[in-house]
């Protein structure tokens, strides 16, 4: 019976291996198809990295419905931004693997897709520093979201209690190392981050030592609200997509974001609509 086992066994194994190079293969495709046509759509510098989620791409390609491709590329200029990272979330997405990965443009659909542009502080900061006056001092700015634990810690240090209605989730702490008082120091100051018009606004609303609660000097204070008090206009997002919201996701990043249904690419003038 070993005889017979083993060549079962191989028989699955080659198939199995067959599968995998197919899968492989398809997914280079796809994403190759998608990346050319989100690059002359977007009017990119470049290749952008797509990826198609999911556990078999083949799979996906028989039905012709992706359930989830993600596309990013960093470090585009974007009007006063120097060093953003561009993302694109599609759902839902329908094309046949003919349209995907032939050698003309690339047609697909999707039923939902968000365009995302993440910033890192870099880009604040050097807008903080342009402001003069003691803020032209800040040597690193970082940025980290805030609960509403952390605000109450404010209120209780001093802050104004109002801030007890600010909303985490829209939320963000700017950390500014620089000096106070002739010593380096690392100063917090809370913002409220503001979407309008597809603009964000930075506004900020309370200013202490990151580290102890403490309040700073006058200078210091009046010096950085002013200075974070910045307007970043990000223009048009990802595949006409308009900023709606801003958030920071994780340590470092200030992210906006926007969302639209019904997107059409490739396929002749765009029927997306912005989501609701």
């Amino acid at each position: 019976m070993r005889g017979p086992v083993r060549r079962v066994l191989a028989v699955v194994l080659a198939v199995a291996a067959v599968l995998v190079v197919a899968d492989l293969a398809t997914g280079a495709a796809v994403e190759s198809g998608v990346s050319r046509q989100l690059r002359d759509r977007l009017d990119l510098p470049e290749d952008p990295r797509v990826r198609v989620h999911g556990f078999s791409v083949l799979a996906q390609a028989a039905t012709g419905r992706y359930d989830h491709v993600e596309m990013t590329l960093q470090r585009v200029p974007i009007g006063p931004l120097r060093t953003p990272e561009l993302r694109v979330q599609m759902y839902g997405v329908r094309a046949d693997l003919t349209d995907l990965a032939g050698a003309g443009p690339a047609r697909f659909r999707a039923a939902a897709a968000e365009g995302v542009v993440r910033i890192g502080p870099n880009d604040v900061r050097r807008m903080v520093v342009e402001h003069g006056g003691p803020a032209a001092g800040v040597t690193r700015l970082t940025v980290e979201s805030v609960d509403a634990n952390a605000i109450d810690t404010d209120v209780l240090a001093g802050a104004d209690p109002t801030l007890r209605g600010l909303d985490p989730r829209t939320a963000a702490r700017f950390v500014a190392e620089m000096p106070v008082d002739g010593a380096p120091a690392r100063v917090g100051v809370l913002t409220s981050l503001v979407v309008t018009g597809g603009k964000l606004r930075v506004v900020p609303l309370d200013v202490r030592v990151a580290d102890t609660q403490e309040p700073v000097p006058d200078a210091v204070r009046t010096s950085l609200l002013r200075a974070l008090a910045v307007e970043l206009d990000p223009g048009r997002l990802p595949l006409g997509v308009t900023a709606t919201t801003a958030s920071v996701p994780e340590f470092n990043v200030l992210e906006i974001s926007g969302a639209m249904r019904d997107l059409s690419v490739g396929e002749g003038p765009s029927s997306s609509r912005s989501a609701g």
